[in-house]
């Protein structure tokens, strides 16, 4: 939320010469964090000019340009740059005529954009200064010509500060409001918090604004359907106003406030609506009369309803939107756009303003379905004050008669059945107890008095009924917190808690860590992504396996493309992959470790029966509601693709695959204690001959492999893309108790190569466990170095050589040692595989 200085300065004393710090340092005292500051950028001197004539002189270029005198001062006066009082300008602009007012940059003016001004020569003269247009004073975006005073309704005498005069020497605070703070979305909202952070005197702008008598304009509230047991709508009102001058220019002192606050400046009656919104925190929206088709009827959207909103975009209505209606149909969706068949132009005279309240929920759940945020949404999502509604109504008549020349008519409306905030007990004791801070009663009663409570003594305690403004206090702990904030976080003593002995990270908490260090020791990047999937990822990928599993399906989506919590990591990983590509970073490593969510085939989740707010659940209705929930193992999952390294001097690039993702598992194994063996696999998402099972013993914990050419090119990654998915939780459960350190010896190994034939279907994975097998504990390391397959070597047969290291603990192995226990595994072999020794 941005804060023009100036606008805040009406509603609550602002201290003489404070500075945007100053102001940022008191929002932050009562927890309004700061975002940043805002402001036109510009320098003087600019003042205003009067154009005393002009000489129109074509040019070799086609273009004609205006060699103006303007005075920039009284006459006889120095001008604000020290120089004379009249100056001659050249100027492209054709849109103004002798004696209209302008805006004058003169010499050592500064524009945005840290553009100087100077006395400059350009098609033959020397200009001393600039005319200005709205888009070169951060005004607006218009830019066909320079900006005339008259048609802002001024008529300033020359010289006069423009800054001043335009409020373009204002400055804003930009703060973050946080969901719960919805209040704070408004110039009143902020205005109040500022009184209480440093005690200066707040007056409620919804105090101020006239109220007015109208009736006679029909409006139905027929929510049918309502969310939660939340009618749609609560508050429905409506004023008219007739005679209004569409073609009034929004006064300079509106514009530069939108501006400021980060809104674009359209038209005064859309300015208006906007104006009142950001001062008191209550969207309007303003109706062409005219075009309305009958009353109003708050509804929800019947099943093939259509609605084009102001942004020119049709949109199919949700059973579940709630849409603002007339006798032709929708013509809003409420609380979050307007409908282009009343939007306001510039024929529209008769405005029929609207200031309601909606159910956040609702509107929520509209603005996200339909991916349409909007500054109305954004609020109503987070609550807004009912009863300033009519305040606000009222507001913009009087805005729409002041500055548009518009009648106030006595056709209206007035609906209101919004629930009355509920009182909130208040113990005696239980805000110093649960803050740790002594607070006196008469600082707990004052703070409490500041936010708008009323405050009632009853037996034991205090009975606190909320203002209308702060749906979010709701509980004992809101009032704790908020008597914290007034009074003052810095009275909260800094104390480090001791930890209880005995106490640590559990087993498995230090297991995950470590399998964390070692992979990104290794080299690979910790990521975290969404944990939701689209239909067709699910269907794609299935589980960590592959295998089909029926994934659970999220009742209000963020994503309504990726509605299914996840059953595998790897598609969270491709898509931070692809969008890493898209910025150019080629060469990744990749990790993640995360839960995924596996439903048991006919098992009904989300059956609980939620409990009510307020009060711990028993441990009965803890368990019904852990029941509830599928199986979450935690997994871990890793994508690798570019090269492993860069092309070098004498060392050629080498492109990621099976292997290296095959070499992280190993990692993995040997941090955990757990041999994980590679076995020929599948997957529906990986190449055939590139897929390997990954096993502990006869357990089957993951899978590695490369995914199919296809998908990565649909997926716009790269043709090679190694993948592995692991549950973790199995491997952690495999780990042994205390992890085996390999120690080292003092007698030399002895080295030895075994090549075997053996038919080309055996896994050489299989060969080289039967090898160890039958060259027992002597065996130290066994690797494949070779798999050849060629001439030499039948057609259906292969090649596999072997490196072996043996190693005896107690003494020097000989040459036939070694090779007895080689021959030894060679038999094994050799009975299982019928492998063979190669010649």
């Amino acid at each position: 939320m941005r804060i023009p200085l100036g606008w805040l300065a009406e509603f609550v004393d602002v201290a003489p010469g404070s500075t945007i710090d100053d102001v940022h340092a008191a929002l932050v005292k009562v927890g309004l964090e700061e975002e940043g500051s805002h402001g036109f950028d510009l320098t003087g001197p600019i003042v205003v000019g009067e154009v005393l004539e002009f000489v129109e002189e074509p040019q070799s270029n086609g273009k004609t340009i205006r060699w103006c005198s303007v005075r920039v001062a009284p006459e006889g006066q120095t001008a604000a740059d020290g120089g004379e009082d009249v100056r001659g300008i050249v100027c492209g602009a054709h849109n103004f005529v002798v004696g209209d007012k302008v805006v004058v940059t003169l010499p050592g003016a500064v524009l945005p954009g840290d553009f100087a001004i100077a006395a400059r020569k350009t098609y033959g003269h020397v200009s001393d200064g600039m005319i200005a247009s709205s888009r070169e004073l951060g005004l607006g975006d218009e830019h066909d010509g320079i900006l005339r005073l008259a048609t802002l309704g001024l008529d300033p005498v020359v010289g006069t500060d423009a800054l001043s005069l335009l409020g373009l020497d204002d400055q804003a605070v930009e703060v973050n409001v946080t969901p719960d703070r919805g209040y704070a979305f408004s110039i009143r909202g902020i205005a109040r918090e500022y009184a209480h952070a440093t005690g200066a005197a707040f007056r409620d702008p919804a105090l101020e604004s006239p109220s007015v008598e109208a009736s006679g304009f029909p409006v139905v509230i027929d929510d049918d359907a309502p969310i939660r047991g939340r009618v749609g709508a609560t508050v429905f009102v409506t004023r008219l106003v007739r005679g209004v001058d569409p073609t009034r220019p929004t006064p300079p002192w509106m514009a530069t406030r939108l501006n400021l606050a980060g809104i674009r400046s359209i038209s005064l009656i859309v300015d208006v609506t906007n104006y009142v919104m950001l001062e008191l925190g209550q969207p309007t929206h303003g109706y062409d009369f005219d075009k309305l088709s009958g009353g109003i009827r708050v509804r929800r959207a019947k099943p093939g309803e259509t609605l084009v909103t102001l942004d020119d975009q049709t949109r199919s209505l949700d059973p579940e939107d709630l849409v603002i209606a007339d006798e032709s149909g929708p013509i809003g969706l409420a609380g979050v756009m307007g409908g282009a068949s009343t939007e306001i132009d510039s024929s529209s005279r008769t405005v029929l303003v609207e200031a309601a309240n909606f159910d956040p929920v609702s509107i929520a759940r509209t603005a996200r379905r339909h991916k349409l945020p909007s500054e109305a949404s954004r609020r109503f999502e987070r609550g807004v004050d009912p009863e300033v509604a009519s305040a606000a109504a009222a507001r913009v008549v009087q805005l729409l008669v002041d500055l548009g020349g518009g009648t106030a008519d006595e056709l209206g409306s007035s609906y209101s059945k919004h629930d009355a905030p509920a009182p909130v007990e208040l113990p005696d004791g239980y805000i110093s107890g649960l803050i740790g801070v002594d607070f006196t009663p008469e600082e707990i009663r004052t703070s409490l008095a500041e936010i708008g409570g009323r405050i009632v003594e009853v037996e034991g305690g205090l009975l606190v009924t909320p203002p209308t403004w702060r749906p979010d206090i709701t509980h004992k702990s809101a009032l704790a917190e908020e008597v914290a904030r007034i009074v003052g976080y810095d009275r909260i003593p800094s104390v480090l808690p001791v930890a209880p002995p005995g106490r640590g990270l559990t087993r498995e908490q230090l297991l995950r860590r470590q399998v964390s260090q070692t992979l990104a020791s290794s080299g690979l990047v910790e990521v975290m992504a969404y944990p939701f999937l689209s239909q067709a990822a699910s269907q794609l990928f299935g589980s960590r396996t592959g295998e089909p599993v029926t994934a659970m399906r999220v009742a209000n989506p963020l994503d309504a493309e990726a509605p299914l919590l996840r059953t595998t990591l790897i598609p969270g990983l491709l898509d931070i992959a692809r969008r890493n590509l898209s910025r150019g970073l080629l060469d990744l490593a990749l990790f993640e470790t995360g839960l995924v969510f596996l439903p048991e085939p006919g098992v009904e989740y989300g059956q609980a029966e939620l409990p009510p707010g307020g009060a711990r659940p028993s441990d009965d209705v803890l368990a019904r509601l852990d029941a509830g929930l599928p199986p979450q193992p935690r997994h871990v999952a890793f994508v690798l693709t570019g090269n492993a390294w860069e092309k070098q001097p004498a060392l050629e690039a080498r492109a990621v695959g099976l292997a290296d993702a095959l070499d992280s598992v190993r990692q993995l194994g040997l941090a955990l204690g757990v041999d994980i063996r590679a076995v020929q696999g599948s997957h529906a998402a990986l190449h055939p001959g590139r897929t390997a099972s990954l096993t502990v013993g006869d357990v089957v914990v993951g899978v590695a492999g490369e995914l199919l050419p296809r998908i990565a090119e649909e997926a716009h990654l790269p043709r090679v893309v190694a993948v592995a998915e692991i549950d973790l939780d199995a491997l952690i459960a495999l780990s042994p108790r205390e992890i085996a350190v390999r120690p080292i010896f003092g007698f030399p190994a002895a080295t030895q190569d075994l090549s075997l034939v053996v038919p080309r279907a055996t896994p050489a994975g299989d060969v080289s466990a039967a090898v160890s097998r039958g060259a027992g504990a002597l065996l130290e390391d066994i690797r494949l170095v070779d798999d050849y397959r060629g001439s030499g070597v039948g057609d259906d047969q292969k090649s596999l050589t072997f490196a072996l290291r043996f190693r005896a603990t107690d003494r020097t192995l000989t040459a036939k040692e070694a090779s007895d226990a080689k021959l030894a595994g060679l038999a094994v072999a050799a009975a299982e595989f019928g492998a063979t020794l190669r010649d």
